[in-house]
């Protein structure tokens, strides 16, 4: 079940980072952070997040109001978001020699619709035209874990990030935990064929983004160099400024 484009490395000027992770695991505070990062070192840096194309938004956001989302047509909009996302906007970026910070992927659609039932071959030839990031991390954090840090972040756990719609179960939370252990056996799963950098996201904030930012400093070495950012730093010596701690 190859995807193509994600097997090559693509050969634009500049750098594709993606993270990755189930819902709650810290993924976007860690995306936020390392865009700050690289801004401040003065590197050209352009952010993109799943489900954010014009295109699709209000159809989704509609969809969802109205529970007629069957996985199919979720898949489908996704893959409508992210196709848009990345001709317009991914794209055009790494031409121009921008390095591009992604918060979700294609990884996100191949582990979401398979988890909710889509049939996991059709899912990765609608992402065919996927280029293979630069580095793509992953987040890895328990479903317990993730559900804490959501209840005591909402009033809610969302209805789709639950899973309620594939009737797992009744109870909220329990939706959650069944549908969430899916989409995460999903990324371990993928974790090796991609050469993921998995990150433990249930250590400190300011940790991981140390970690991060080493990973960052040793693969991106000679992209980073004009902006004198220098590779193979430890990580105890990295600064966090601009972020949350």
């Amino acid at each position: 079940m190859k995807t193509p484009g994600l097997d090559q490395p693509h050969d634009y000027k500049g750098k594709l980072i993606v993270v990755e992770g189930i819902d709650g695991s810290g993924k976007s505070t860690q995306a936020a952070l390392l865009h700050k990062w690289l801004a401040n070192l003065g590197v050209p840096v352009f952010f993109t997040e799943w489900n954010s194309s014009p295109l699709v938004r209000r159809a989704t956001r509609e969809g969802k109001k109205k529970n007629r989302l069957t996985p199919t047509t979720f898949s489908l909009l996704h893959a409508t978001d992210f196709a848009d996302r990345l001709t317009y906007q991914i794209i055009p970026s790494l031409k121009a020699g921008m390095m591009v910070i992604a918060d979700r992927y294609a990884f996100t659609a191949f582990a979401r619709d398979v988890a909710r039932g889509v049939d996991p071959q059709w899912v990765r030839e609608m992402y065919s035209i996927a280029i293979r990031p630069d580095v793509s991390f992953y987040f890895r954090v328990s479903v317990d874990c993730s559900l804490t840090r959501l209840q005591g972040a909402r009033a809610k756990i969302k209805f789709y990030e639950a899973g309620m719609d594939l009737n797992l179960s009744p109870d909220l939370a329990e939706s959650f935990r069944i549908f969430q252990g899916r989409v995460l056996d999903q990324y371990d799963a993928m974790s090796q064929e991609y050469g993921f950098d998995v990150m433990d996201a249930e250590l400190p904030i300011d940790v991981q983004q140390q970690q991060v930012r080493a990973v960052v400093q040793e693969k991106l070495a000679a992209y980073l160099a004009p902006f004198g950012a220098r590779g193979a730093v430890r990580s105890s010596m990295l600064p966090l400024s601009g972020g949350r701690s």
